[in-house]
């Protein structure tokens, strides 16, 4: 099979992935732009209509001709901080096409393609030309035609101002109700076909993208753009020229090779920070999420310096480089999560100067959390001051929108961090799209329901974490906050602010530090609760950045169990929902050599008991076999360690 070919007198141009498995065809008959997605010779994208819809004119992309075809290739190795993988080797076969419109006033257009073996994707580019100086754009004309009727995994939401944290639902495709927003990404299997998600990568001036079922077909789905907050009618207002984010699906024949995949990273630009040495993944202990919560200590637990030194030793005797101080640190008037605090001045009860100290002679550095809102107004003033204070980074926090202006509030703080030497870990925040390529100092970011939801609501269930997993992870780092060891069943469960209960067993709670990736990882409940639990070695063991990703098996609704390895290690998390699950693990991910595998397992009552963990070490090799047994809510977390 050739690698490109075009084909003039079908007005049809299409790019072969480098190992022939999936083709991606643009089509220009009749005028309308569109295209096909093959994989493995089977259909998985049927003809799809391109286009974008600019305010007061035609839509363009609706009588155009292709009028030049350009085949390309790259072959990219790049290293990654934090992330699936340190070094990432991406491979693909590119189609540039220049488009002309067949009608006066003949406007032009270009599409970029590109096929990896795991994925296609395309963006549009809007040239310079009379009459479009300036692109005002309502919104695209993007539609995404799937081959057949099956299981989707959508996100549903209220509105484009959100903060992405809600539950993934199933549903057939044609199930999907037309007045539905589906955020992404967005996970669907084509029977027999192949597994497809779709997503997008490298937003920067331009507005997060949604997915619509309200086509007459019922196995389209169409885009649409967050409108501007002060114009609802207008979504992307530039000078020309205009390049569009790219528009990812992520295809393979199971659900964990999209989980392996680094497309999305892969599709954005190299890193913009020469010197990266400051930049360092980590654990964190969190002061927020237990409710102001301490036992057996001689202070008042709350936002004040004692409390602070108390987390700050906390870190120190587990090995964690971090402390996150939440909301309430800053000097203000109202409410520890309002906005309008001043971030240059301390609550009278922070003795921030103390603090920092106490924090180097324990080796231990200081997060501070924000408003955007106060960084938005203070930025100039905040980090300057913050780089002098010797803090390592900033959670910001309640965005909640993607529309092209807050999308450039994150590029802004991205780069403004990187020159006083500061990360960032956002929260309220939309789905990540690979930007931590570029911005290194991006560690984590929120866009999901995560463990604090166990503090007011019974929504943050095994099966939810599961779901997560296969969907929400696609995309990027996930800040969900793991780490909660009061472990309860269901029928326990009762959501409360003060040292808050955590559905499913400890083995689960473990191996989320494997299966969801982050480069800032919360270590969530006091100091406290982790106090002669022999489970806590696990977290205080398992790395932030890895080498290597593999999902060794898995399939939503059932179970996932995702190997990573750092150096000459490796990490296993497997978990199910609250059916449990039966496991057999093949340890060829090892690749050679002896190991000695620590397993943390579900006791065999762990499913009334969710606290009870089976604590093994075995010797294996790998062409050894695991089995394992997950219980209700349950999972497995292990280490292996080369002999």
């Amino acid at each position: 099979m050739s690698i490109l070919s075009v084909v003039a007198a079908a007005a049809q141009s299409s790019a072969t992935s480098p190992s022939g498995a999936l083709e991606m065809a643009v089509t220009a008959d009749g005028g309308q732009l569109a295209y096909t997605v093959n994989f493995r010779g089977k259909p998985v994208v049927l003809k799809s209509t391109l286009g974008l819809e600019l305010a007061g004119q035609p839509v363009l992309g609706a009588h155009v001709r292709i009028i030049h075809a350009t085949p390309g290739a790259g072959d990219e190795t790049y290293s990654l901080l934090h992330g699936k993988a340190s070094t990432v080797h991406s491979v693909y076969r590119s189609l540039a096409l220049e488009l002309e419109e067949t009608e006066a006033p003949h406007r032009k257009l270009q599409l970029e393609a590109r096929a990896f073996d795991d994925g296609v994707a395309f963006r549009y580019v809007v040239p310079k030309q009379a009459g479009l100086d300036e692109i005002r754009l309502a919104t695209e004309r993007t539609t995404f035609h799937l081959a057949k009727d099956g299981a989707t995994y959508p996100l549903l939401l209220d509105g484009f101002q959100t903060p992405y944290e809600d539950a993934y639902v199933t549903l057939p495709l044609s199930a999907i109700h037309p007045k539905e927003l589906i955020g992404l990404p967005f996970l669907a299997e084509v029977p027999g076909a192949a597994w497809v998600a779709i997503t997008e990568a490298d937003i920067d001036n331009y507005a997060g993208m949604y997915l619509e079922h309200n086509s007459p077909d019922a196995l389209v789905l169409s885009s649409r753009l967050s409108p501007s907050v002060e114009d609802k009618d207008l979504a992307v207002a530039v000078p020309a020229p205009m390049t569009t984010p790219w528009r990812v699906l992520l295809i393979g024949d199971q659900p964990g090779r999209l989980v392996e995949s680094n497309i999305v990273t892969s599709l954005n630009p190299p890193s913009a920070i020469a010197d990266t040495s400051w930049i360092k993944p980590g654990k964190t202990a969190w002061d927020w999420w237990n409710g102001t919560w301490a036992e057996g200590v001689d202070f008042t637990p709350g936002m004040n310096t004692a409390t602070m030194k108390h987390y700050i030793d906390f870190c120190a005797s587990s090995g964690f480089p971090y402390l996150l101080i939440d909301a309430g640190w800053a000097y203000q008037s109202t409410g520890p999560n309002s906005s309008h605090a001043d971030l240059t001045r301390t609550n009278p009860n922070i003795d921030m100067p103390a603090i920092l100290d106490y924090g180097k002679t324990k080796n231990v550095r200081i997060w501070l959390w924000a408003h955007w809102t106060d960084i938005d107004r203070q930025i100039d003033e905040a980090f300057p001051l913050f780089e002098k204070w010797g803090i390592a980074g900033v959670k910001i926090d309640f965005m909640n929108r993607d529309d092209q202006w807050m999308v450039g509030f994150y590029h802004r703080v991205l780069q403004t961090a990187a020159a006083h030497h500061l990360m960032i870990d956002f929260h309220g925040a939309y789905k990540p799209d690979g930007i931590d390529r570029t911005w290194p100092n991006q560690m984590t970011r929120e866009g999901v329901m995560g463990l604090e939801y166990s503090k007011w609501s019974g929504r943050v269930t095994p099966e939810h974490n599961l779901m997560l997993a296969f969907t929400r992870a696609l995309a990027g780092p996930m800040d969900y906050t793991p780490g909660g060891f009061d472990n309860v069943t269901r029928a326990e469960f009762v959501p409360r602010n003060k040292k808050p209960m955590v559905m499913g067993t400890r083995a689960h709670e473990l191996a989320l530090y494997v299966v969801f990736e982050s480069g800032f990882q919360m270590i969530s409940d006091y100091p406290e609760a982790y106090k002669g639990q022999n489970e806590f070695e696990f977290i205080r063991a398992v790395p932030n950045a890895w080498d290597e990703t593999k999902v060794v098996s898995g399939r939503p609704g059932e179970f996932i169990a995702v190997a990573r390895r750092k150096g000459k290690e490796w990490y296993v998390g497997a978990i199910t929902g609250w059916h449990g699950a039966e496991v057999d693990l093949p340890l060829e991910f090892l690749g050679h050599g002896n190991y000695a595998a620590e397993i943390y397992a579900d006791a065999s009552d762990a499913g009334d008991h969710p606290k009870h963990t089976e604590i093994s070490v075995q010797r294996v090799t790998p062409a050894a076999m695991l089995h394992l047994k997950l219980a209700s809510g349950g999972g497995a977390a292990i280490r292996f360690r080369a002999e």
